[in-house]
């Protein structure tokens, strides 16, 4: 008899493990999905033709497992292999940079010409003294995010250039933030990293290799994407996973979890149709959560040591809102993927141009589609404007930038994603004791970026996903490989 694996979330890290337990094990996956939507925070939205990435997804991986994933579900379509079919990936060039005083800044920060010239001597001279005073006095223990920053790039620049833009992410201050937070999103940038990667591509001859395993990932010159955005490859993928025989159910709430007699694995859970309000008991034999760890506790039934308790209901996060802007016309002209937005006069984070991700998220190709990204929490004014009113308030902020008037604006919609980002806050310092609890749980495995409640990237989610199916085959009881994913420095397969 087949057994049955429950998992919660249609996400990268959820559709992955379905996916590997159908084509590596007899065990069946069912996932339940509270949303209509496939992918996550990694589907894309269509709004009239115009298809919206929600964050922006590069498909870049140090693991030959994840690469191998999408090049099977999804072709990689190359100048000498031209594919008719829509399923295919494309090869893009990457280039991000920062916005500040009216200026636009190589990401991660060039030593070129024009950088200089733009910050001045002065400044250059400031950066360079704070920078080699931190390489030969740095700060130990790197007691939170500030500390991280200026040990890898000296204290003028992280005053420039990162902590301002930080702060609108996170809403707090970089002292604020746990240091962790900067080992798993750049542990490997540095000064002397992109003075390196500088050099190399003075000798570097094939500029469309997206073989990039020895370079940093914020570093990386070109990266696959789905001719359609994100959520096409998750699509694709749910596709199959129905094909093989798993199950996705969408508009599913897990409302409760049961555990079996011995308190020592999960039993079932119960479903809420969000469409008819209808319930129902599920069994498994395997779980996999990757919905918020804070709301995993909150319908767990059974007993919750106090200290867990308090600790998962105080976990914090981050929630994110898109303002997608059809123009016609730009006033100048942006090659960019996306763009940090640093200057402190505008409240936007961060601007993504999809025709520069790929040509095929905008209807017509003459217009323009701007996603503006704004950092925020539910319980803040901007969070609750309505649709017009943030529409209204974030195409003066365009204009304040310099990048359009008002008059050109065709179109244009707003996306609100809860829980985007798990903060490196809040509890967040004894999440340690949440691992150690749930590891008694043999059936129960967190994979994902809130399931794990790291800020994981989607190959280090599905990741987390491949390795969890792996503890299965093996019948591994320790999750410690698992926690590993994007906690050691290297993250690729070693073999």
């Amino acid at each position: 008899m087949n057994k049955t694996a429950i998992i919660f979330g249609a996400g990268p890290a959820g559709l992955t493990a379905a996916l590997e337990l159908l084509e590596k094990t007899k065990i069946t996956p069912i996932i339940f999905e509270i949303s209509g939507d496939i992918g996550g925070i990694s589907k894309t939205f269509n709004f009239k033709g115009n298809r919206i990435d929600i964050g922006g997804h590069r498909f870049f991986s140090k693991s030959d497992q994840v690469m191998d994933f999408w090049k099977k579900i999804m072709p990689i379509e190359t100048s000498e292999k031209k594919i008719s079919d829509d399923k295919k990936m494309l090869i893009r060039k990457r280039l991000s940079r920062i916005f500040w005083n009216k200026n636009f800044f190589d990401y991660p920060i060039s030593l070129s010409k024009k950088t200089i010239r733009q910050l001045g001597l002065a400044k250059i001279a400031k950066i360079g003294t704070s920078y080699f005073w931190r390489k030969f006095f740095p700060i130990r223990p790197e007691k939170n995010l500030e500390d991280f920053f200026k040990n890898r790039f000296g204290t003028e620049l992280f005053r420039t250039f990162f902590e301002k833009y930080t702060e609108k992410v996170w809403g707090r201050k970089c002292h604020q933030i746990s240091a962790e937070w900067g080992s798993q999103r750049i542990k490997g940038i540095s000064i002397s990293k992109i003075l390196k990667n500088a050099a190399g591509k003075i000798f570097k001859k094939n500029n469309n290799d997206i073989s990039q395993k020895n370079v940093e990932t914020s570093l990386i010159e070109n990266f696959l994407y789905p001719k359609f955005g994100p959520g096409q490859m998750w699509e694709e993928v749910a596709k199959k996973i129905e094909k093989k025989g798993g199950k996705i159910e969408k508009f599913s709430e897990i409302s409760e979890i049961f555990l079996d007699k011995s308190e020592q694995k999960i039993e079932k859970v119960l479903v809420k149709n969000k469409k008819n309000n209808q319930k129902k008991e599920i069994s498994g034999d395997y779980f996999f959560s990757t919905i918020p760890v804070k709301e995993l506790f909150e319908i767990w039934n059974g007993k919750l040591p106090k200290e867990i308790e308090k600790i998962s209901s105080g976990l914090e996060y981050r929630d994110f809102m898109t303002v997608g802007v059809l123009s016609k016309k730009m006033k100048m002209k942006i090659p960019d993927n996306w763009i940090y937005t640093q200057d402190p006069e505008v409240v936007v984070g961060r601007l993504q141009f999809f025709k520069n991700w790929s040509p095929f998220l905008v209807a017509d190709r003459k217009n323009f589609w701007i996603g503006m990204e704004y950092f925020c929490n539910e319980n803040e004014k901007i969070w609750n404007w309505s649709d017009q009113k943030m529409i209204d308030f974030g195409v003066s902020e365009l204009e304040k930038l310099g990048m359009i008037e008002k008059k050109d604006v065709i179109d244009a919609v707003i996306l609100r994603t809860k829980k985007a980002y798990p903060a490196y806050f809040g509890s967040y310092d004894k999440f340690p004791k949440i691992q150690n609890f749930l590891e008694k749980f043999e059936n129960l495995f967190l994979i994902g970026r809130n399931g794990m409640h790291r800020y994981n990237n989607m190959d280090h989610s599905m990741l987390s996903a491949m390795e969890a199916v792996k503890n299965i085959i093996s019948k591994k009881k320790s999750k410690k490989n698992i926690w590993s994913i994007n906690a050691e420095k290297e993250y690729h397969e070693k073999k």
